[in-house]
């Protein structure tokens, strides 16, 4: 794996990427930490959206774009964390509020929506009787980052749905650093071969009944048919038998989030499935479509992270593979690859995801992380290999009186 470094990109959203070419803290040739930048007459070349209109970017300032892409495309930007509604100081205990960003009442442990400080500023109780009795779990913050590590790799080690070697043979061709210049640098196709016999597998055929049921624009409603749920059910249903997806409630249980299967499977159904508006009142969108569909907003690829659904538009002559920035270290799956795609005529500038695995093991992955580490970097391994989770909360609509729909999850390196 190589070496990450943590980029501040325009947005003021975080995400780890490598810049090989600079070794030290800072370089002048490079966007090293210098991304959003403002001009620097000292420096060699510039790190802001201006330099690409006067053609003074540094080489390796299509990271900085990287950064914000995804971030800025699933969910909007992030409260300040000046304004007041961002921060319990002075709020514990208020009471429930839609309109704020995050709340600090003990209820907001349990809707997983407290703002960042709660902890230190509204858990710290006297010990009391009472208190002795109820000492409160708080999801995602009471999760360590070896909790995770352990667990990932649990679920990597159970994934016994997942591709053989065999099972899938690879033609990546060209490896690209500049992702943005929509240019077809590949002629065949990215899969040369993919034993559909494993999409004959109950989890892989109920995923991809899924696939046909959205309408990839935004702005155009998604109704949900009868059958539409129906799968949705079958889907959970059959992903649950699995050990990958009875390890991952079996691990929330434990930390005492979830009390029973069917209350995790309800929650599960309505954070991925559950339908909200990236547009203006439309339901048109949900953490699934987005993540495992694709969807197209302002012209370009939104989202779109399953390599199941890659292969198939791929075999329909519907996208266009032209390049890749990743090829992650693995030998085995699952593995993941950073591609660049035209999809039915819309690009897609870096689009990451796992190859060869089941979709109970990414369904699980993506899962764990929005719970553990909801709007930050997941770092989670697999196989001894470090990788990282991005994903971020929807925040204009809630469920379940304040609980949080997804709104992206992919994996960054």
């Amino acid at each position: 794996m190589k070496a990450c470094f943590l980029v501040a990109a325009l947005t003021g959203i975080t995400c780890c990427v490598a810049f090989e070419t600079c070794p030290s803290t800072s370089c002048e040739d490079s966007c090293k930490n210098r991304c959003g930048q403002k001009f620097n007459p000292a420096s060699l070349c510039q790190c802001n959206d201006k330099c690409e209109t006067f053609q003074d970017c540094c080489k390796d300032y299509h990271l900085c774009r990287y950064a914000s892409d995804e971030a800025s495309e699933s969910s909007p930007k992030p409260p300040s964390r000046s304004s007041d509604r961002s921060s319990c100081a002075g709020r514990c205990r208020e009471k429930y509020n839609k309109k704020n960003p995050c709340h600090c009442n003990t209820k907001c442990t349990e809707y997983r929506n407290c703002c960042d400080d709660y902890k230190s500023l509204c858990s710290k109780k006297p010990v009391t009787e009472a208190s002795d009795h109820n000492n409160e779990i708080l999801p995602g913050e009471e999760i360590s980052s070896e909790e995770i590590k352990t667990v990932s790799e649990k679920l990597y080690e159970m994934d016994y749905n997942k591709a053989q070697e065999k099972d899938i043979i690879l033609n990546k061709q060209q490896l690209t650093s500049n992702t943005g210049r929509e240019k077809d640098l590949c002629p065949s196709p990215l899969y040369s071969y993919v034993n559909t016999e494993l999409f004959s597998k109950p989890t892989f055929s109920c995923f991809i009944k899924l696939l046909d049921n959205y309408d990839r624009r935004t702005g155009n409603e998604d109704t949900m048919s009868p059958q539409h749920l129906d799968e949705q059910d079958k889907f959970l249903q059959e992903i649950l038998k699995t050990e990958v997806m009875k390890e991952l409630y079996k691990f929330f249980h434990q930390k005492g989030m979830y009390s029973t299967q069917q209350e995790f499977v309800t929650d599960l159904k309505k954070m991925w499935f559950g339908l909200y508006s990236r547009s203006k009142n439309e339901q048109d969108s949900s953490g699934f479509e987005h993540v495992f569909v694709g969807e197209v907003k302002k012209g370009k690829v939104s989202g779109f992270h399953s390599w199941i659904r890659f292969y198939f538009l791929e075999q329909q002559g519907l996208v266009d593979y032209y390049s890749h920035n990743y090829d992650g270290p693995w030998n085995t799956y699952p593995d993941v690859l950073a591609k660049q795609f035209h999809w039915d005529g819309y690009f897609k500038e870096v689009g990451s995801s796992f190859i060869g695995s089941s979709p109970e093991f990414d369904f699980a992955i993506y899962t764990l992380c929005f719970i553990a580490r909801p709007n930050k970097l997941c770092k989670i391994s697999l196989g001894g290999h470090p990788l990282s989770i991005q994903t971020y909360i929807w925040t204009k609509t809630t469920y379940d009186n304040g609980k949080n729909y997804i709104a992206t999850a992919y994996p960054t390196f």
